[in-house]
């Protein structure tokens, strides 16, 4: 399929020996799309997103405006010249062609527009007017947020952490967290002082959790501290940061950690990261590796997440 920023074009040389095909992905836009036509009693025209791209990558499409055209040697039809109004995540767009084309055709599908809804909500917006601009934009803005932490600048709190301290500012945190909020608009010693202790992180930890309020937090600065990032999003109410960090702790959960994740989701009430942990020790029954550690672990856990526990043990068996 050729394509331009708005339009894509498929040349099909001929319907006569088969009645389906499908085109090459083809990327307008932000997502890759298909087409395929399918020769029976009507020529049907699909054309459908890749589903990859969308429950992942980006939000979905909650409404697009095209113009279809088929075109041979001998005809021009125009198909489809309205606006169709549906979401991405739909299996297909489908128009029906009553006149049946043999022979050599072009169909052509011209984007009008592709609107994002916003991950926050509100009203979809065209990808070409304004999200190009709304991306720099934020880029910027968070460069320039992660600079004024990196270098202190403006600085008026300080983060007292275990092994060393930084600077922070509290208009930061207070926007990103209800609770260093409520601490700086009180008479609290943290208002007073200027000062917060986080006694129960370490300073690399503390400074990655930083990083992520200020938009700058490093993948493997976030892999490496996720267990003691997600104690600091519970207890200071940053919830996109304790989302974050559950569902990445849920993906690769594995022999070495499945016991530590287990007994750190059961404290902190995280129902996935726990379904996780069962569904491997008893589903796919990873517990056989690991008898004697998972022996010593019943030793020391709670009475309420043993009971969980054989019941999963039961309904496995």
């Amino acid at each position: 399929v050729d394509t331009t920023p708005r339009l894509a074009q498929w040349r099909i040389a001929s319907l006569s020996s088969f009645t389906y095909r499908k085109s090459d992905p083809f990327k307008i836009g932000l997502w890759n799309w298909y087409l395929a036509v399918e020769r029976s009693k009507q020529l049907v025209v699909r054309l459908f997103p890749e589903s990859a791209s969308v429950s992942r990558e980006r939000p979905p499409v909650a409404s697009f405006v095209i113009k279809l055209v088929l075109s041979s040697p001998n005809r021009r039809t125009l198909v489809h010249p309205g606006v169709c109004d549906k979401e991405l995540k739909s299996d297909n767009f489908v128009w029906s062609v009553d006149t049946l084309l043999t022979g050599r055709f072009i169909i052509d599908v011209e984007f009008l527009d592709l609107k994002i809804a916003p991950p926050s909500g509100g009203e979809p917006s065209s990808i070409w007017s304004c999200y190009s601009t709304d991306k720099n934009s934020t880029a910027t803005a968070l460069t320039c947020v992660s600079r004024m932490l990196s270098e202190a600048i403006h600085t008026d709190i300080i983060i007292n952490a275990s092994g060393g301290s930084t600077a922070a500012h509290r208009a930061i945190l207070a926007a990103r967290s209800p609770v260093f909020r409520s601490m700086f608009s009180h008479d609290l010693k943290e208002k007073e002082l200027s000062a917060v202790d986080i006694s129960d992180m370490s300073f690399e930890a503390c400074q990655a959790f930083l990083n992520y309020i200020y938009g700058n937090i490093r993948a493997e600065e976030f892999l490496a501290h996720r267990l003691t990032l997600l104690r600091a999003a519970d207890k200071y109410d940053v919830f996109d940061l304790k989302e974050a960090c559950h569902e990445s702790l849920s993906e690769d959960v594995d022999t070495k950690n499945v016991l530590e994740r287990l007994q750190f989701a059961y404290l902190h009430d995280l129902q996935m990261l726990k379904s996780s942990c069962m569904r491997y020790l008893f589903t796919f029954g990873k517990i056989y590796e690991i008898r004697d550690e998972f022996n010593v672990f019943l030793l020391t856990a709670d009475r309420d997440l043993i009971a969980e526990i054989f019941q999963e043990v039961l309904a496995a068996w």
